[in-house]
């Protein structure tokens, strides 16, 4: 169990710390958010800016210890956040190499729904459906997964898993070793 990150300072980079494999908050199933309030507003922009920074295109509230139903994105159009999400509709199929920033240095080629539609709240407690196509739909289903308390690791098939959890040993055994950003971390 660690964690990664760094807090900010006089109002630059606010960066929480990334809840990794191990800790027990990643496998808990996240609450419904409650208050849509000035709290939440500065959780979203702390979350974008630890996204950022780790470098990934999604975060969930959960991989900051943050037991809340939300995540934030940002796929290349500027940084979004969804509130209470659900998925409305999943169909297709795309295979992509995946990664998890509460996983770092492993990476699998996972297969999901190509296309997904998504429901939520934005942080002014309007309703907006979203679809989502290829690595934006992924993005969708990844961090929705992490609200379920499911994380990438559960996705991999047996022998897939096992080389996974290989690869997570090494890297405790090689502190200071920092695991290369990838595309499709999430």
């Amino acid at each position: 169990m660690g964690r990664v990150g760094t807090a900010g300072t006089l109002g630059e980079v606010n960066t929480q710390e990334i809840r990794l494999f191990g800790d027990p908050v990643l496998t808990q199933r996240a609450k419904e958010v409650t208050d849509l309030d000035g709290a939440l507003a500065r959780l979203s922009r702390a979350m974008v800016d630890t996204m950022y920074a780790a470098p990934g295109a999604g975060l969930a509230a959960p991989q900051v210890g943050v037991q809340r139903r939300m995540f934030v994105y940002d796929v290349g159009e500027g940084p979004e956040t969804m509130v209470n999400p659900e998925v409305l509709e999943a169909r297709g199929t795309w295979t992509f190499e995946e990664g998890c920033l509460s996983i770092p240095g492993v990476f699998f080629e996972i297969e999901r729904p190509k296309v997904v539609t998504m429901r939520g709240l934005d942080l002014d407690g309007n309703e907006i459906t979203l679809e989502g196509d290829e690595f934006l739909g992924r993005v969708f289903l990844h961090e929705m997964d992490h609200l379920d308390g499911v994380l990438l690791l559960d996705r991999l098939e047996p022998d897939q898993r096992k080389e996974a959890m290989r690869i997570l040993r090494e890297q405790t055994f090689a502190p200071g070793t920092a695991a290369p950003a990838a595309h499709g971390a999430l």
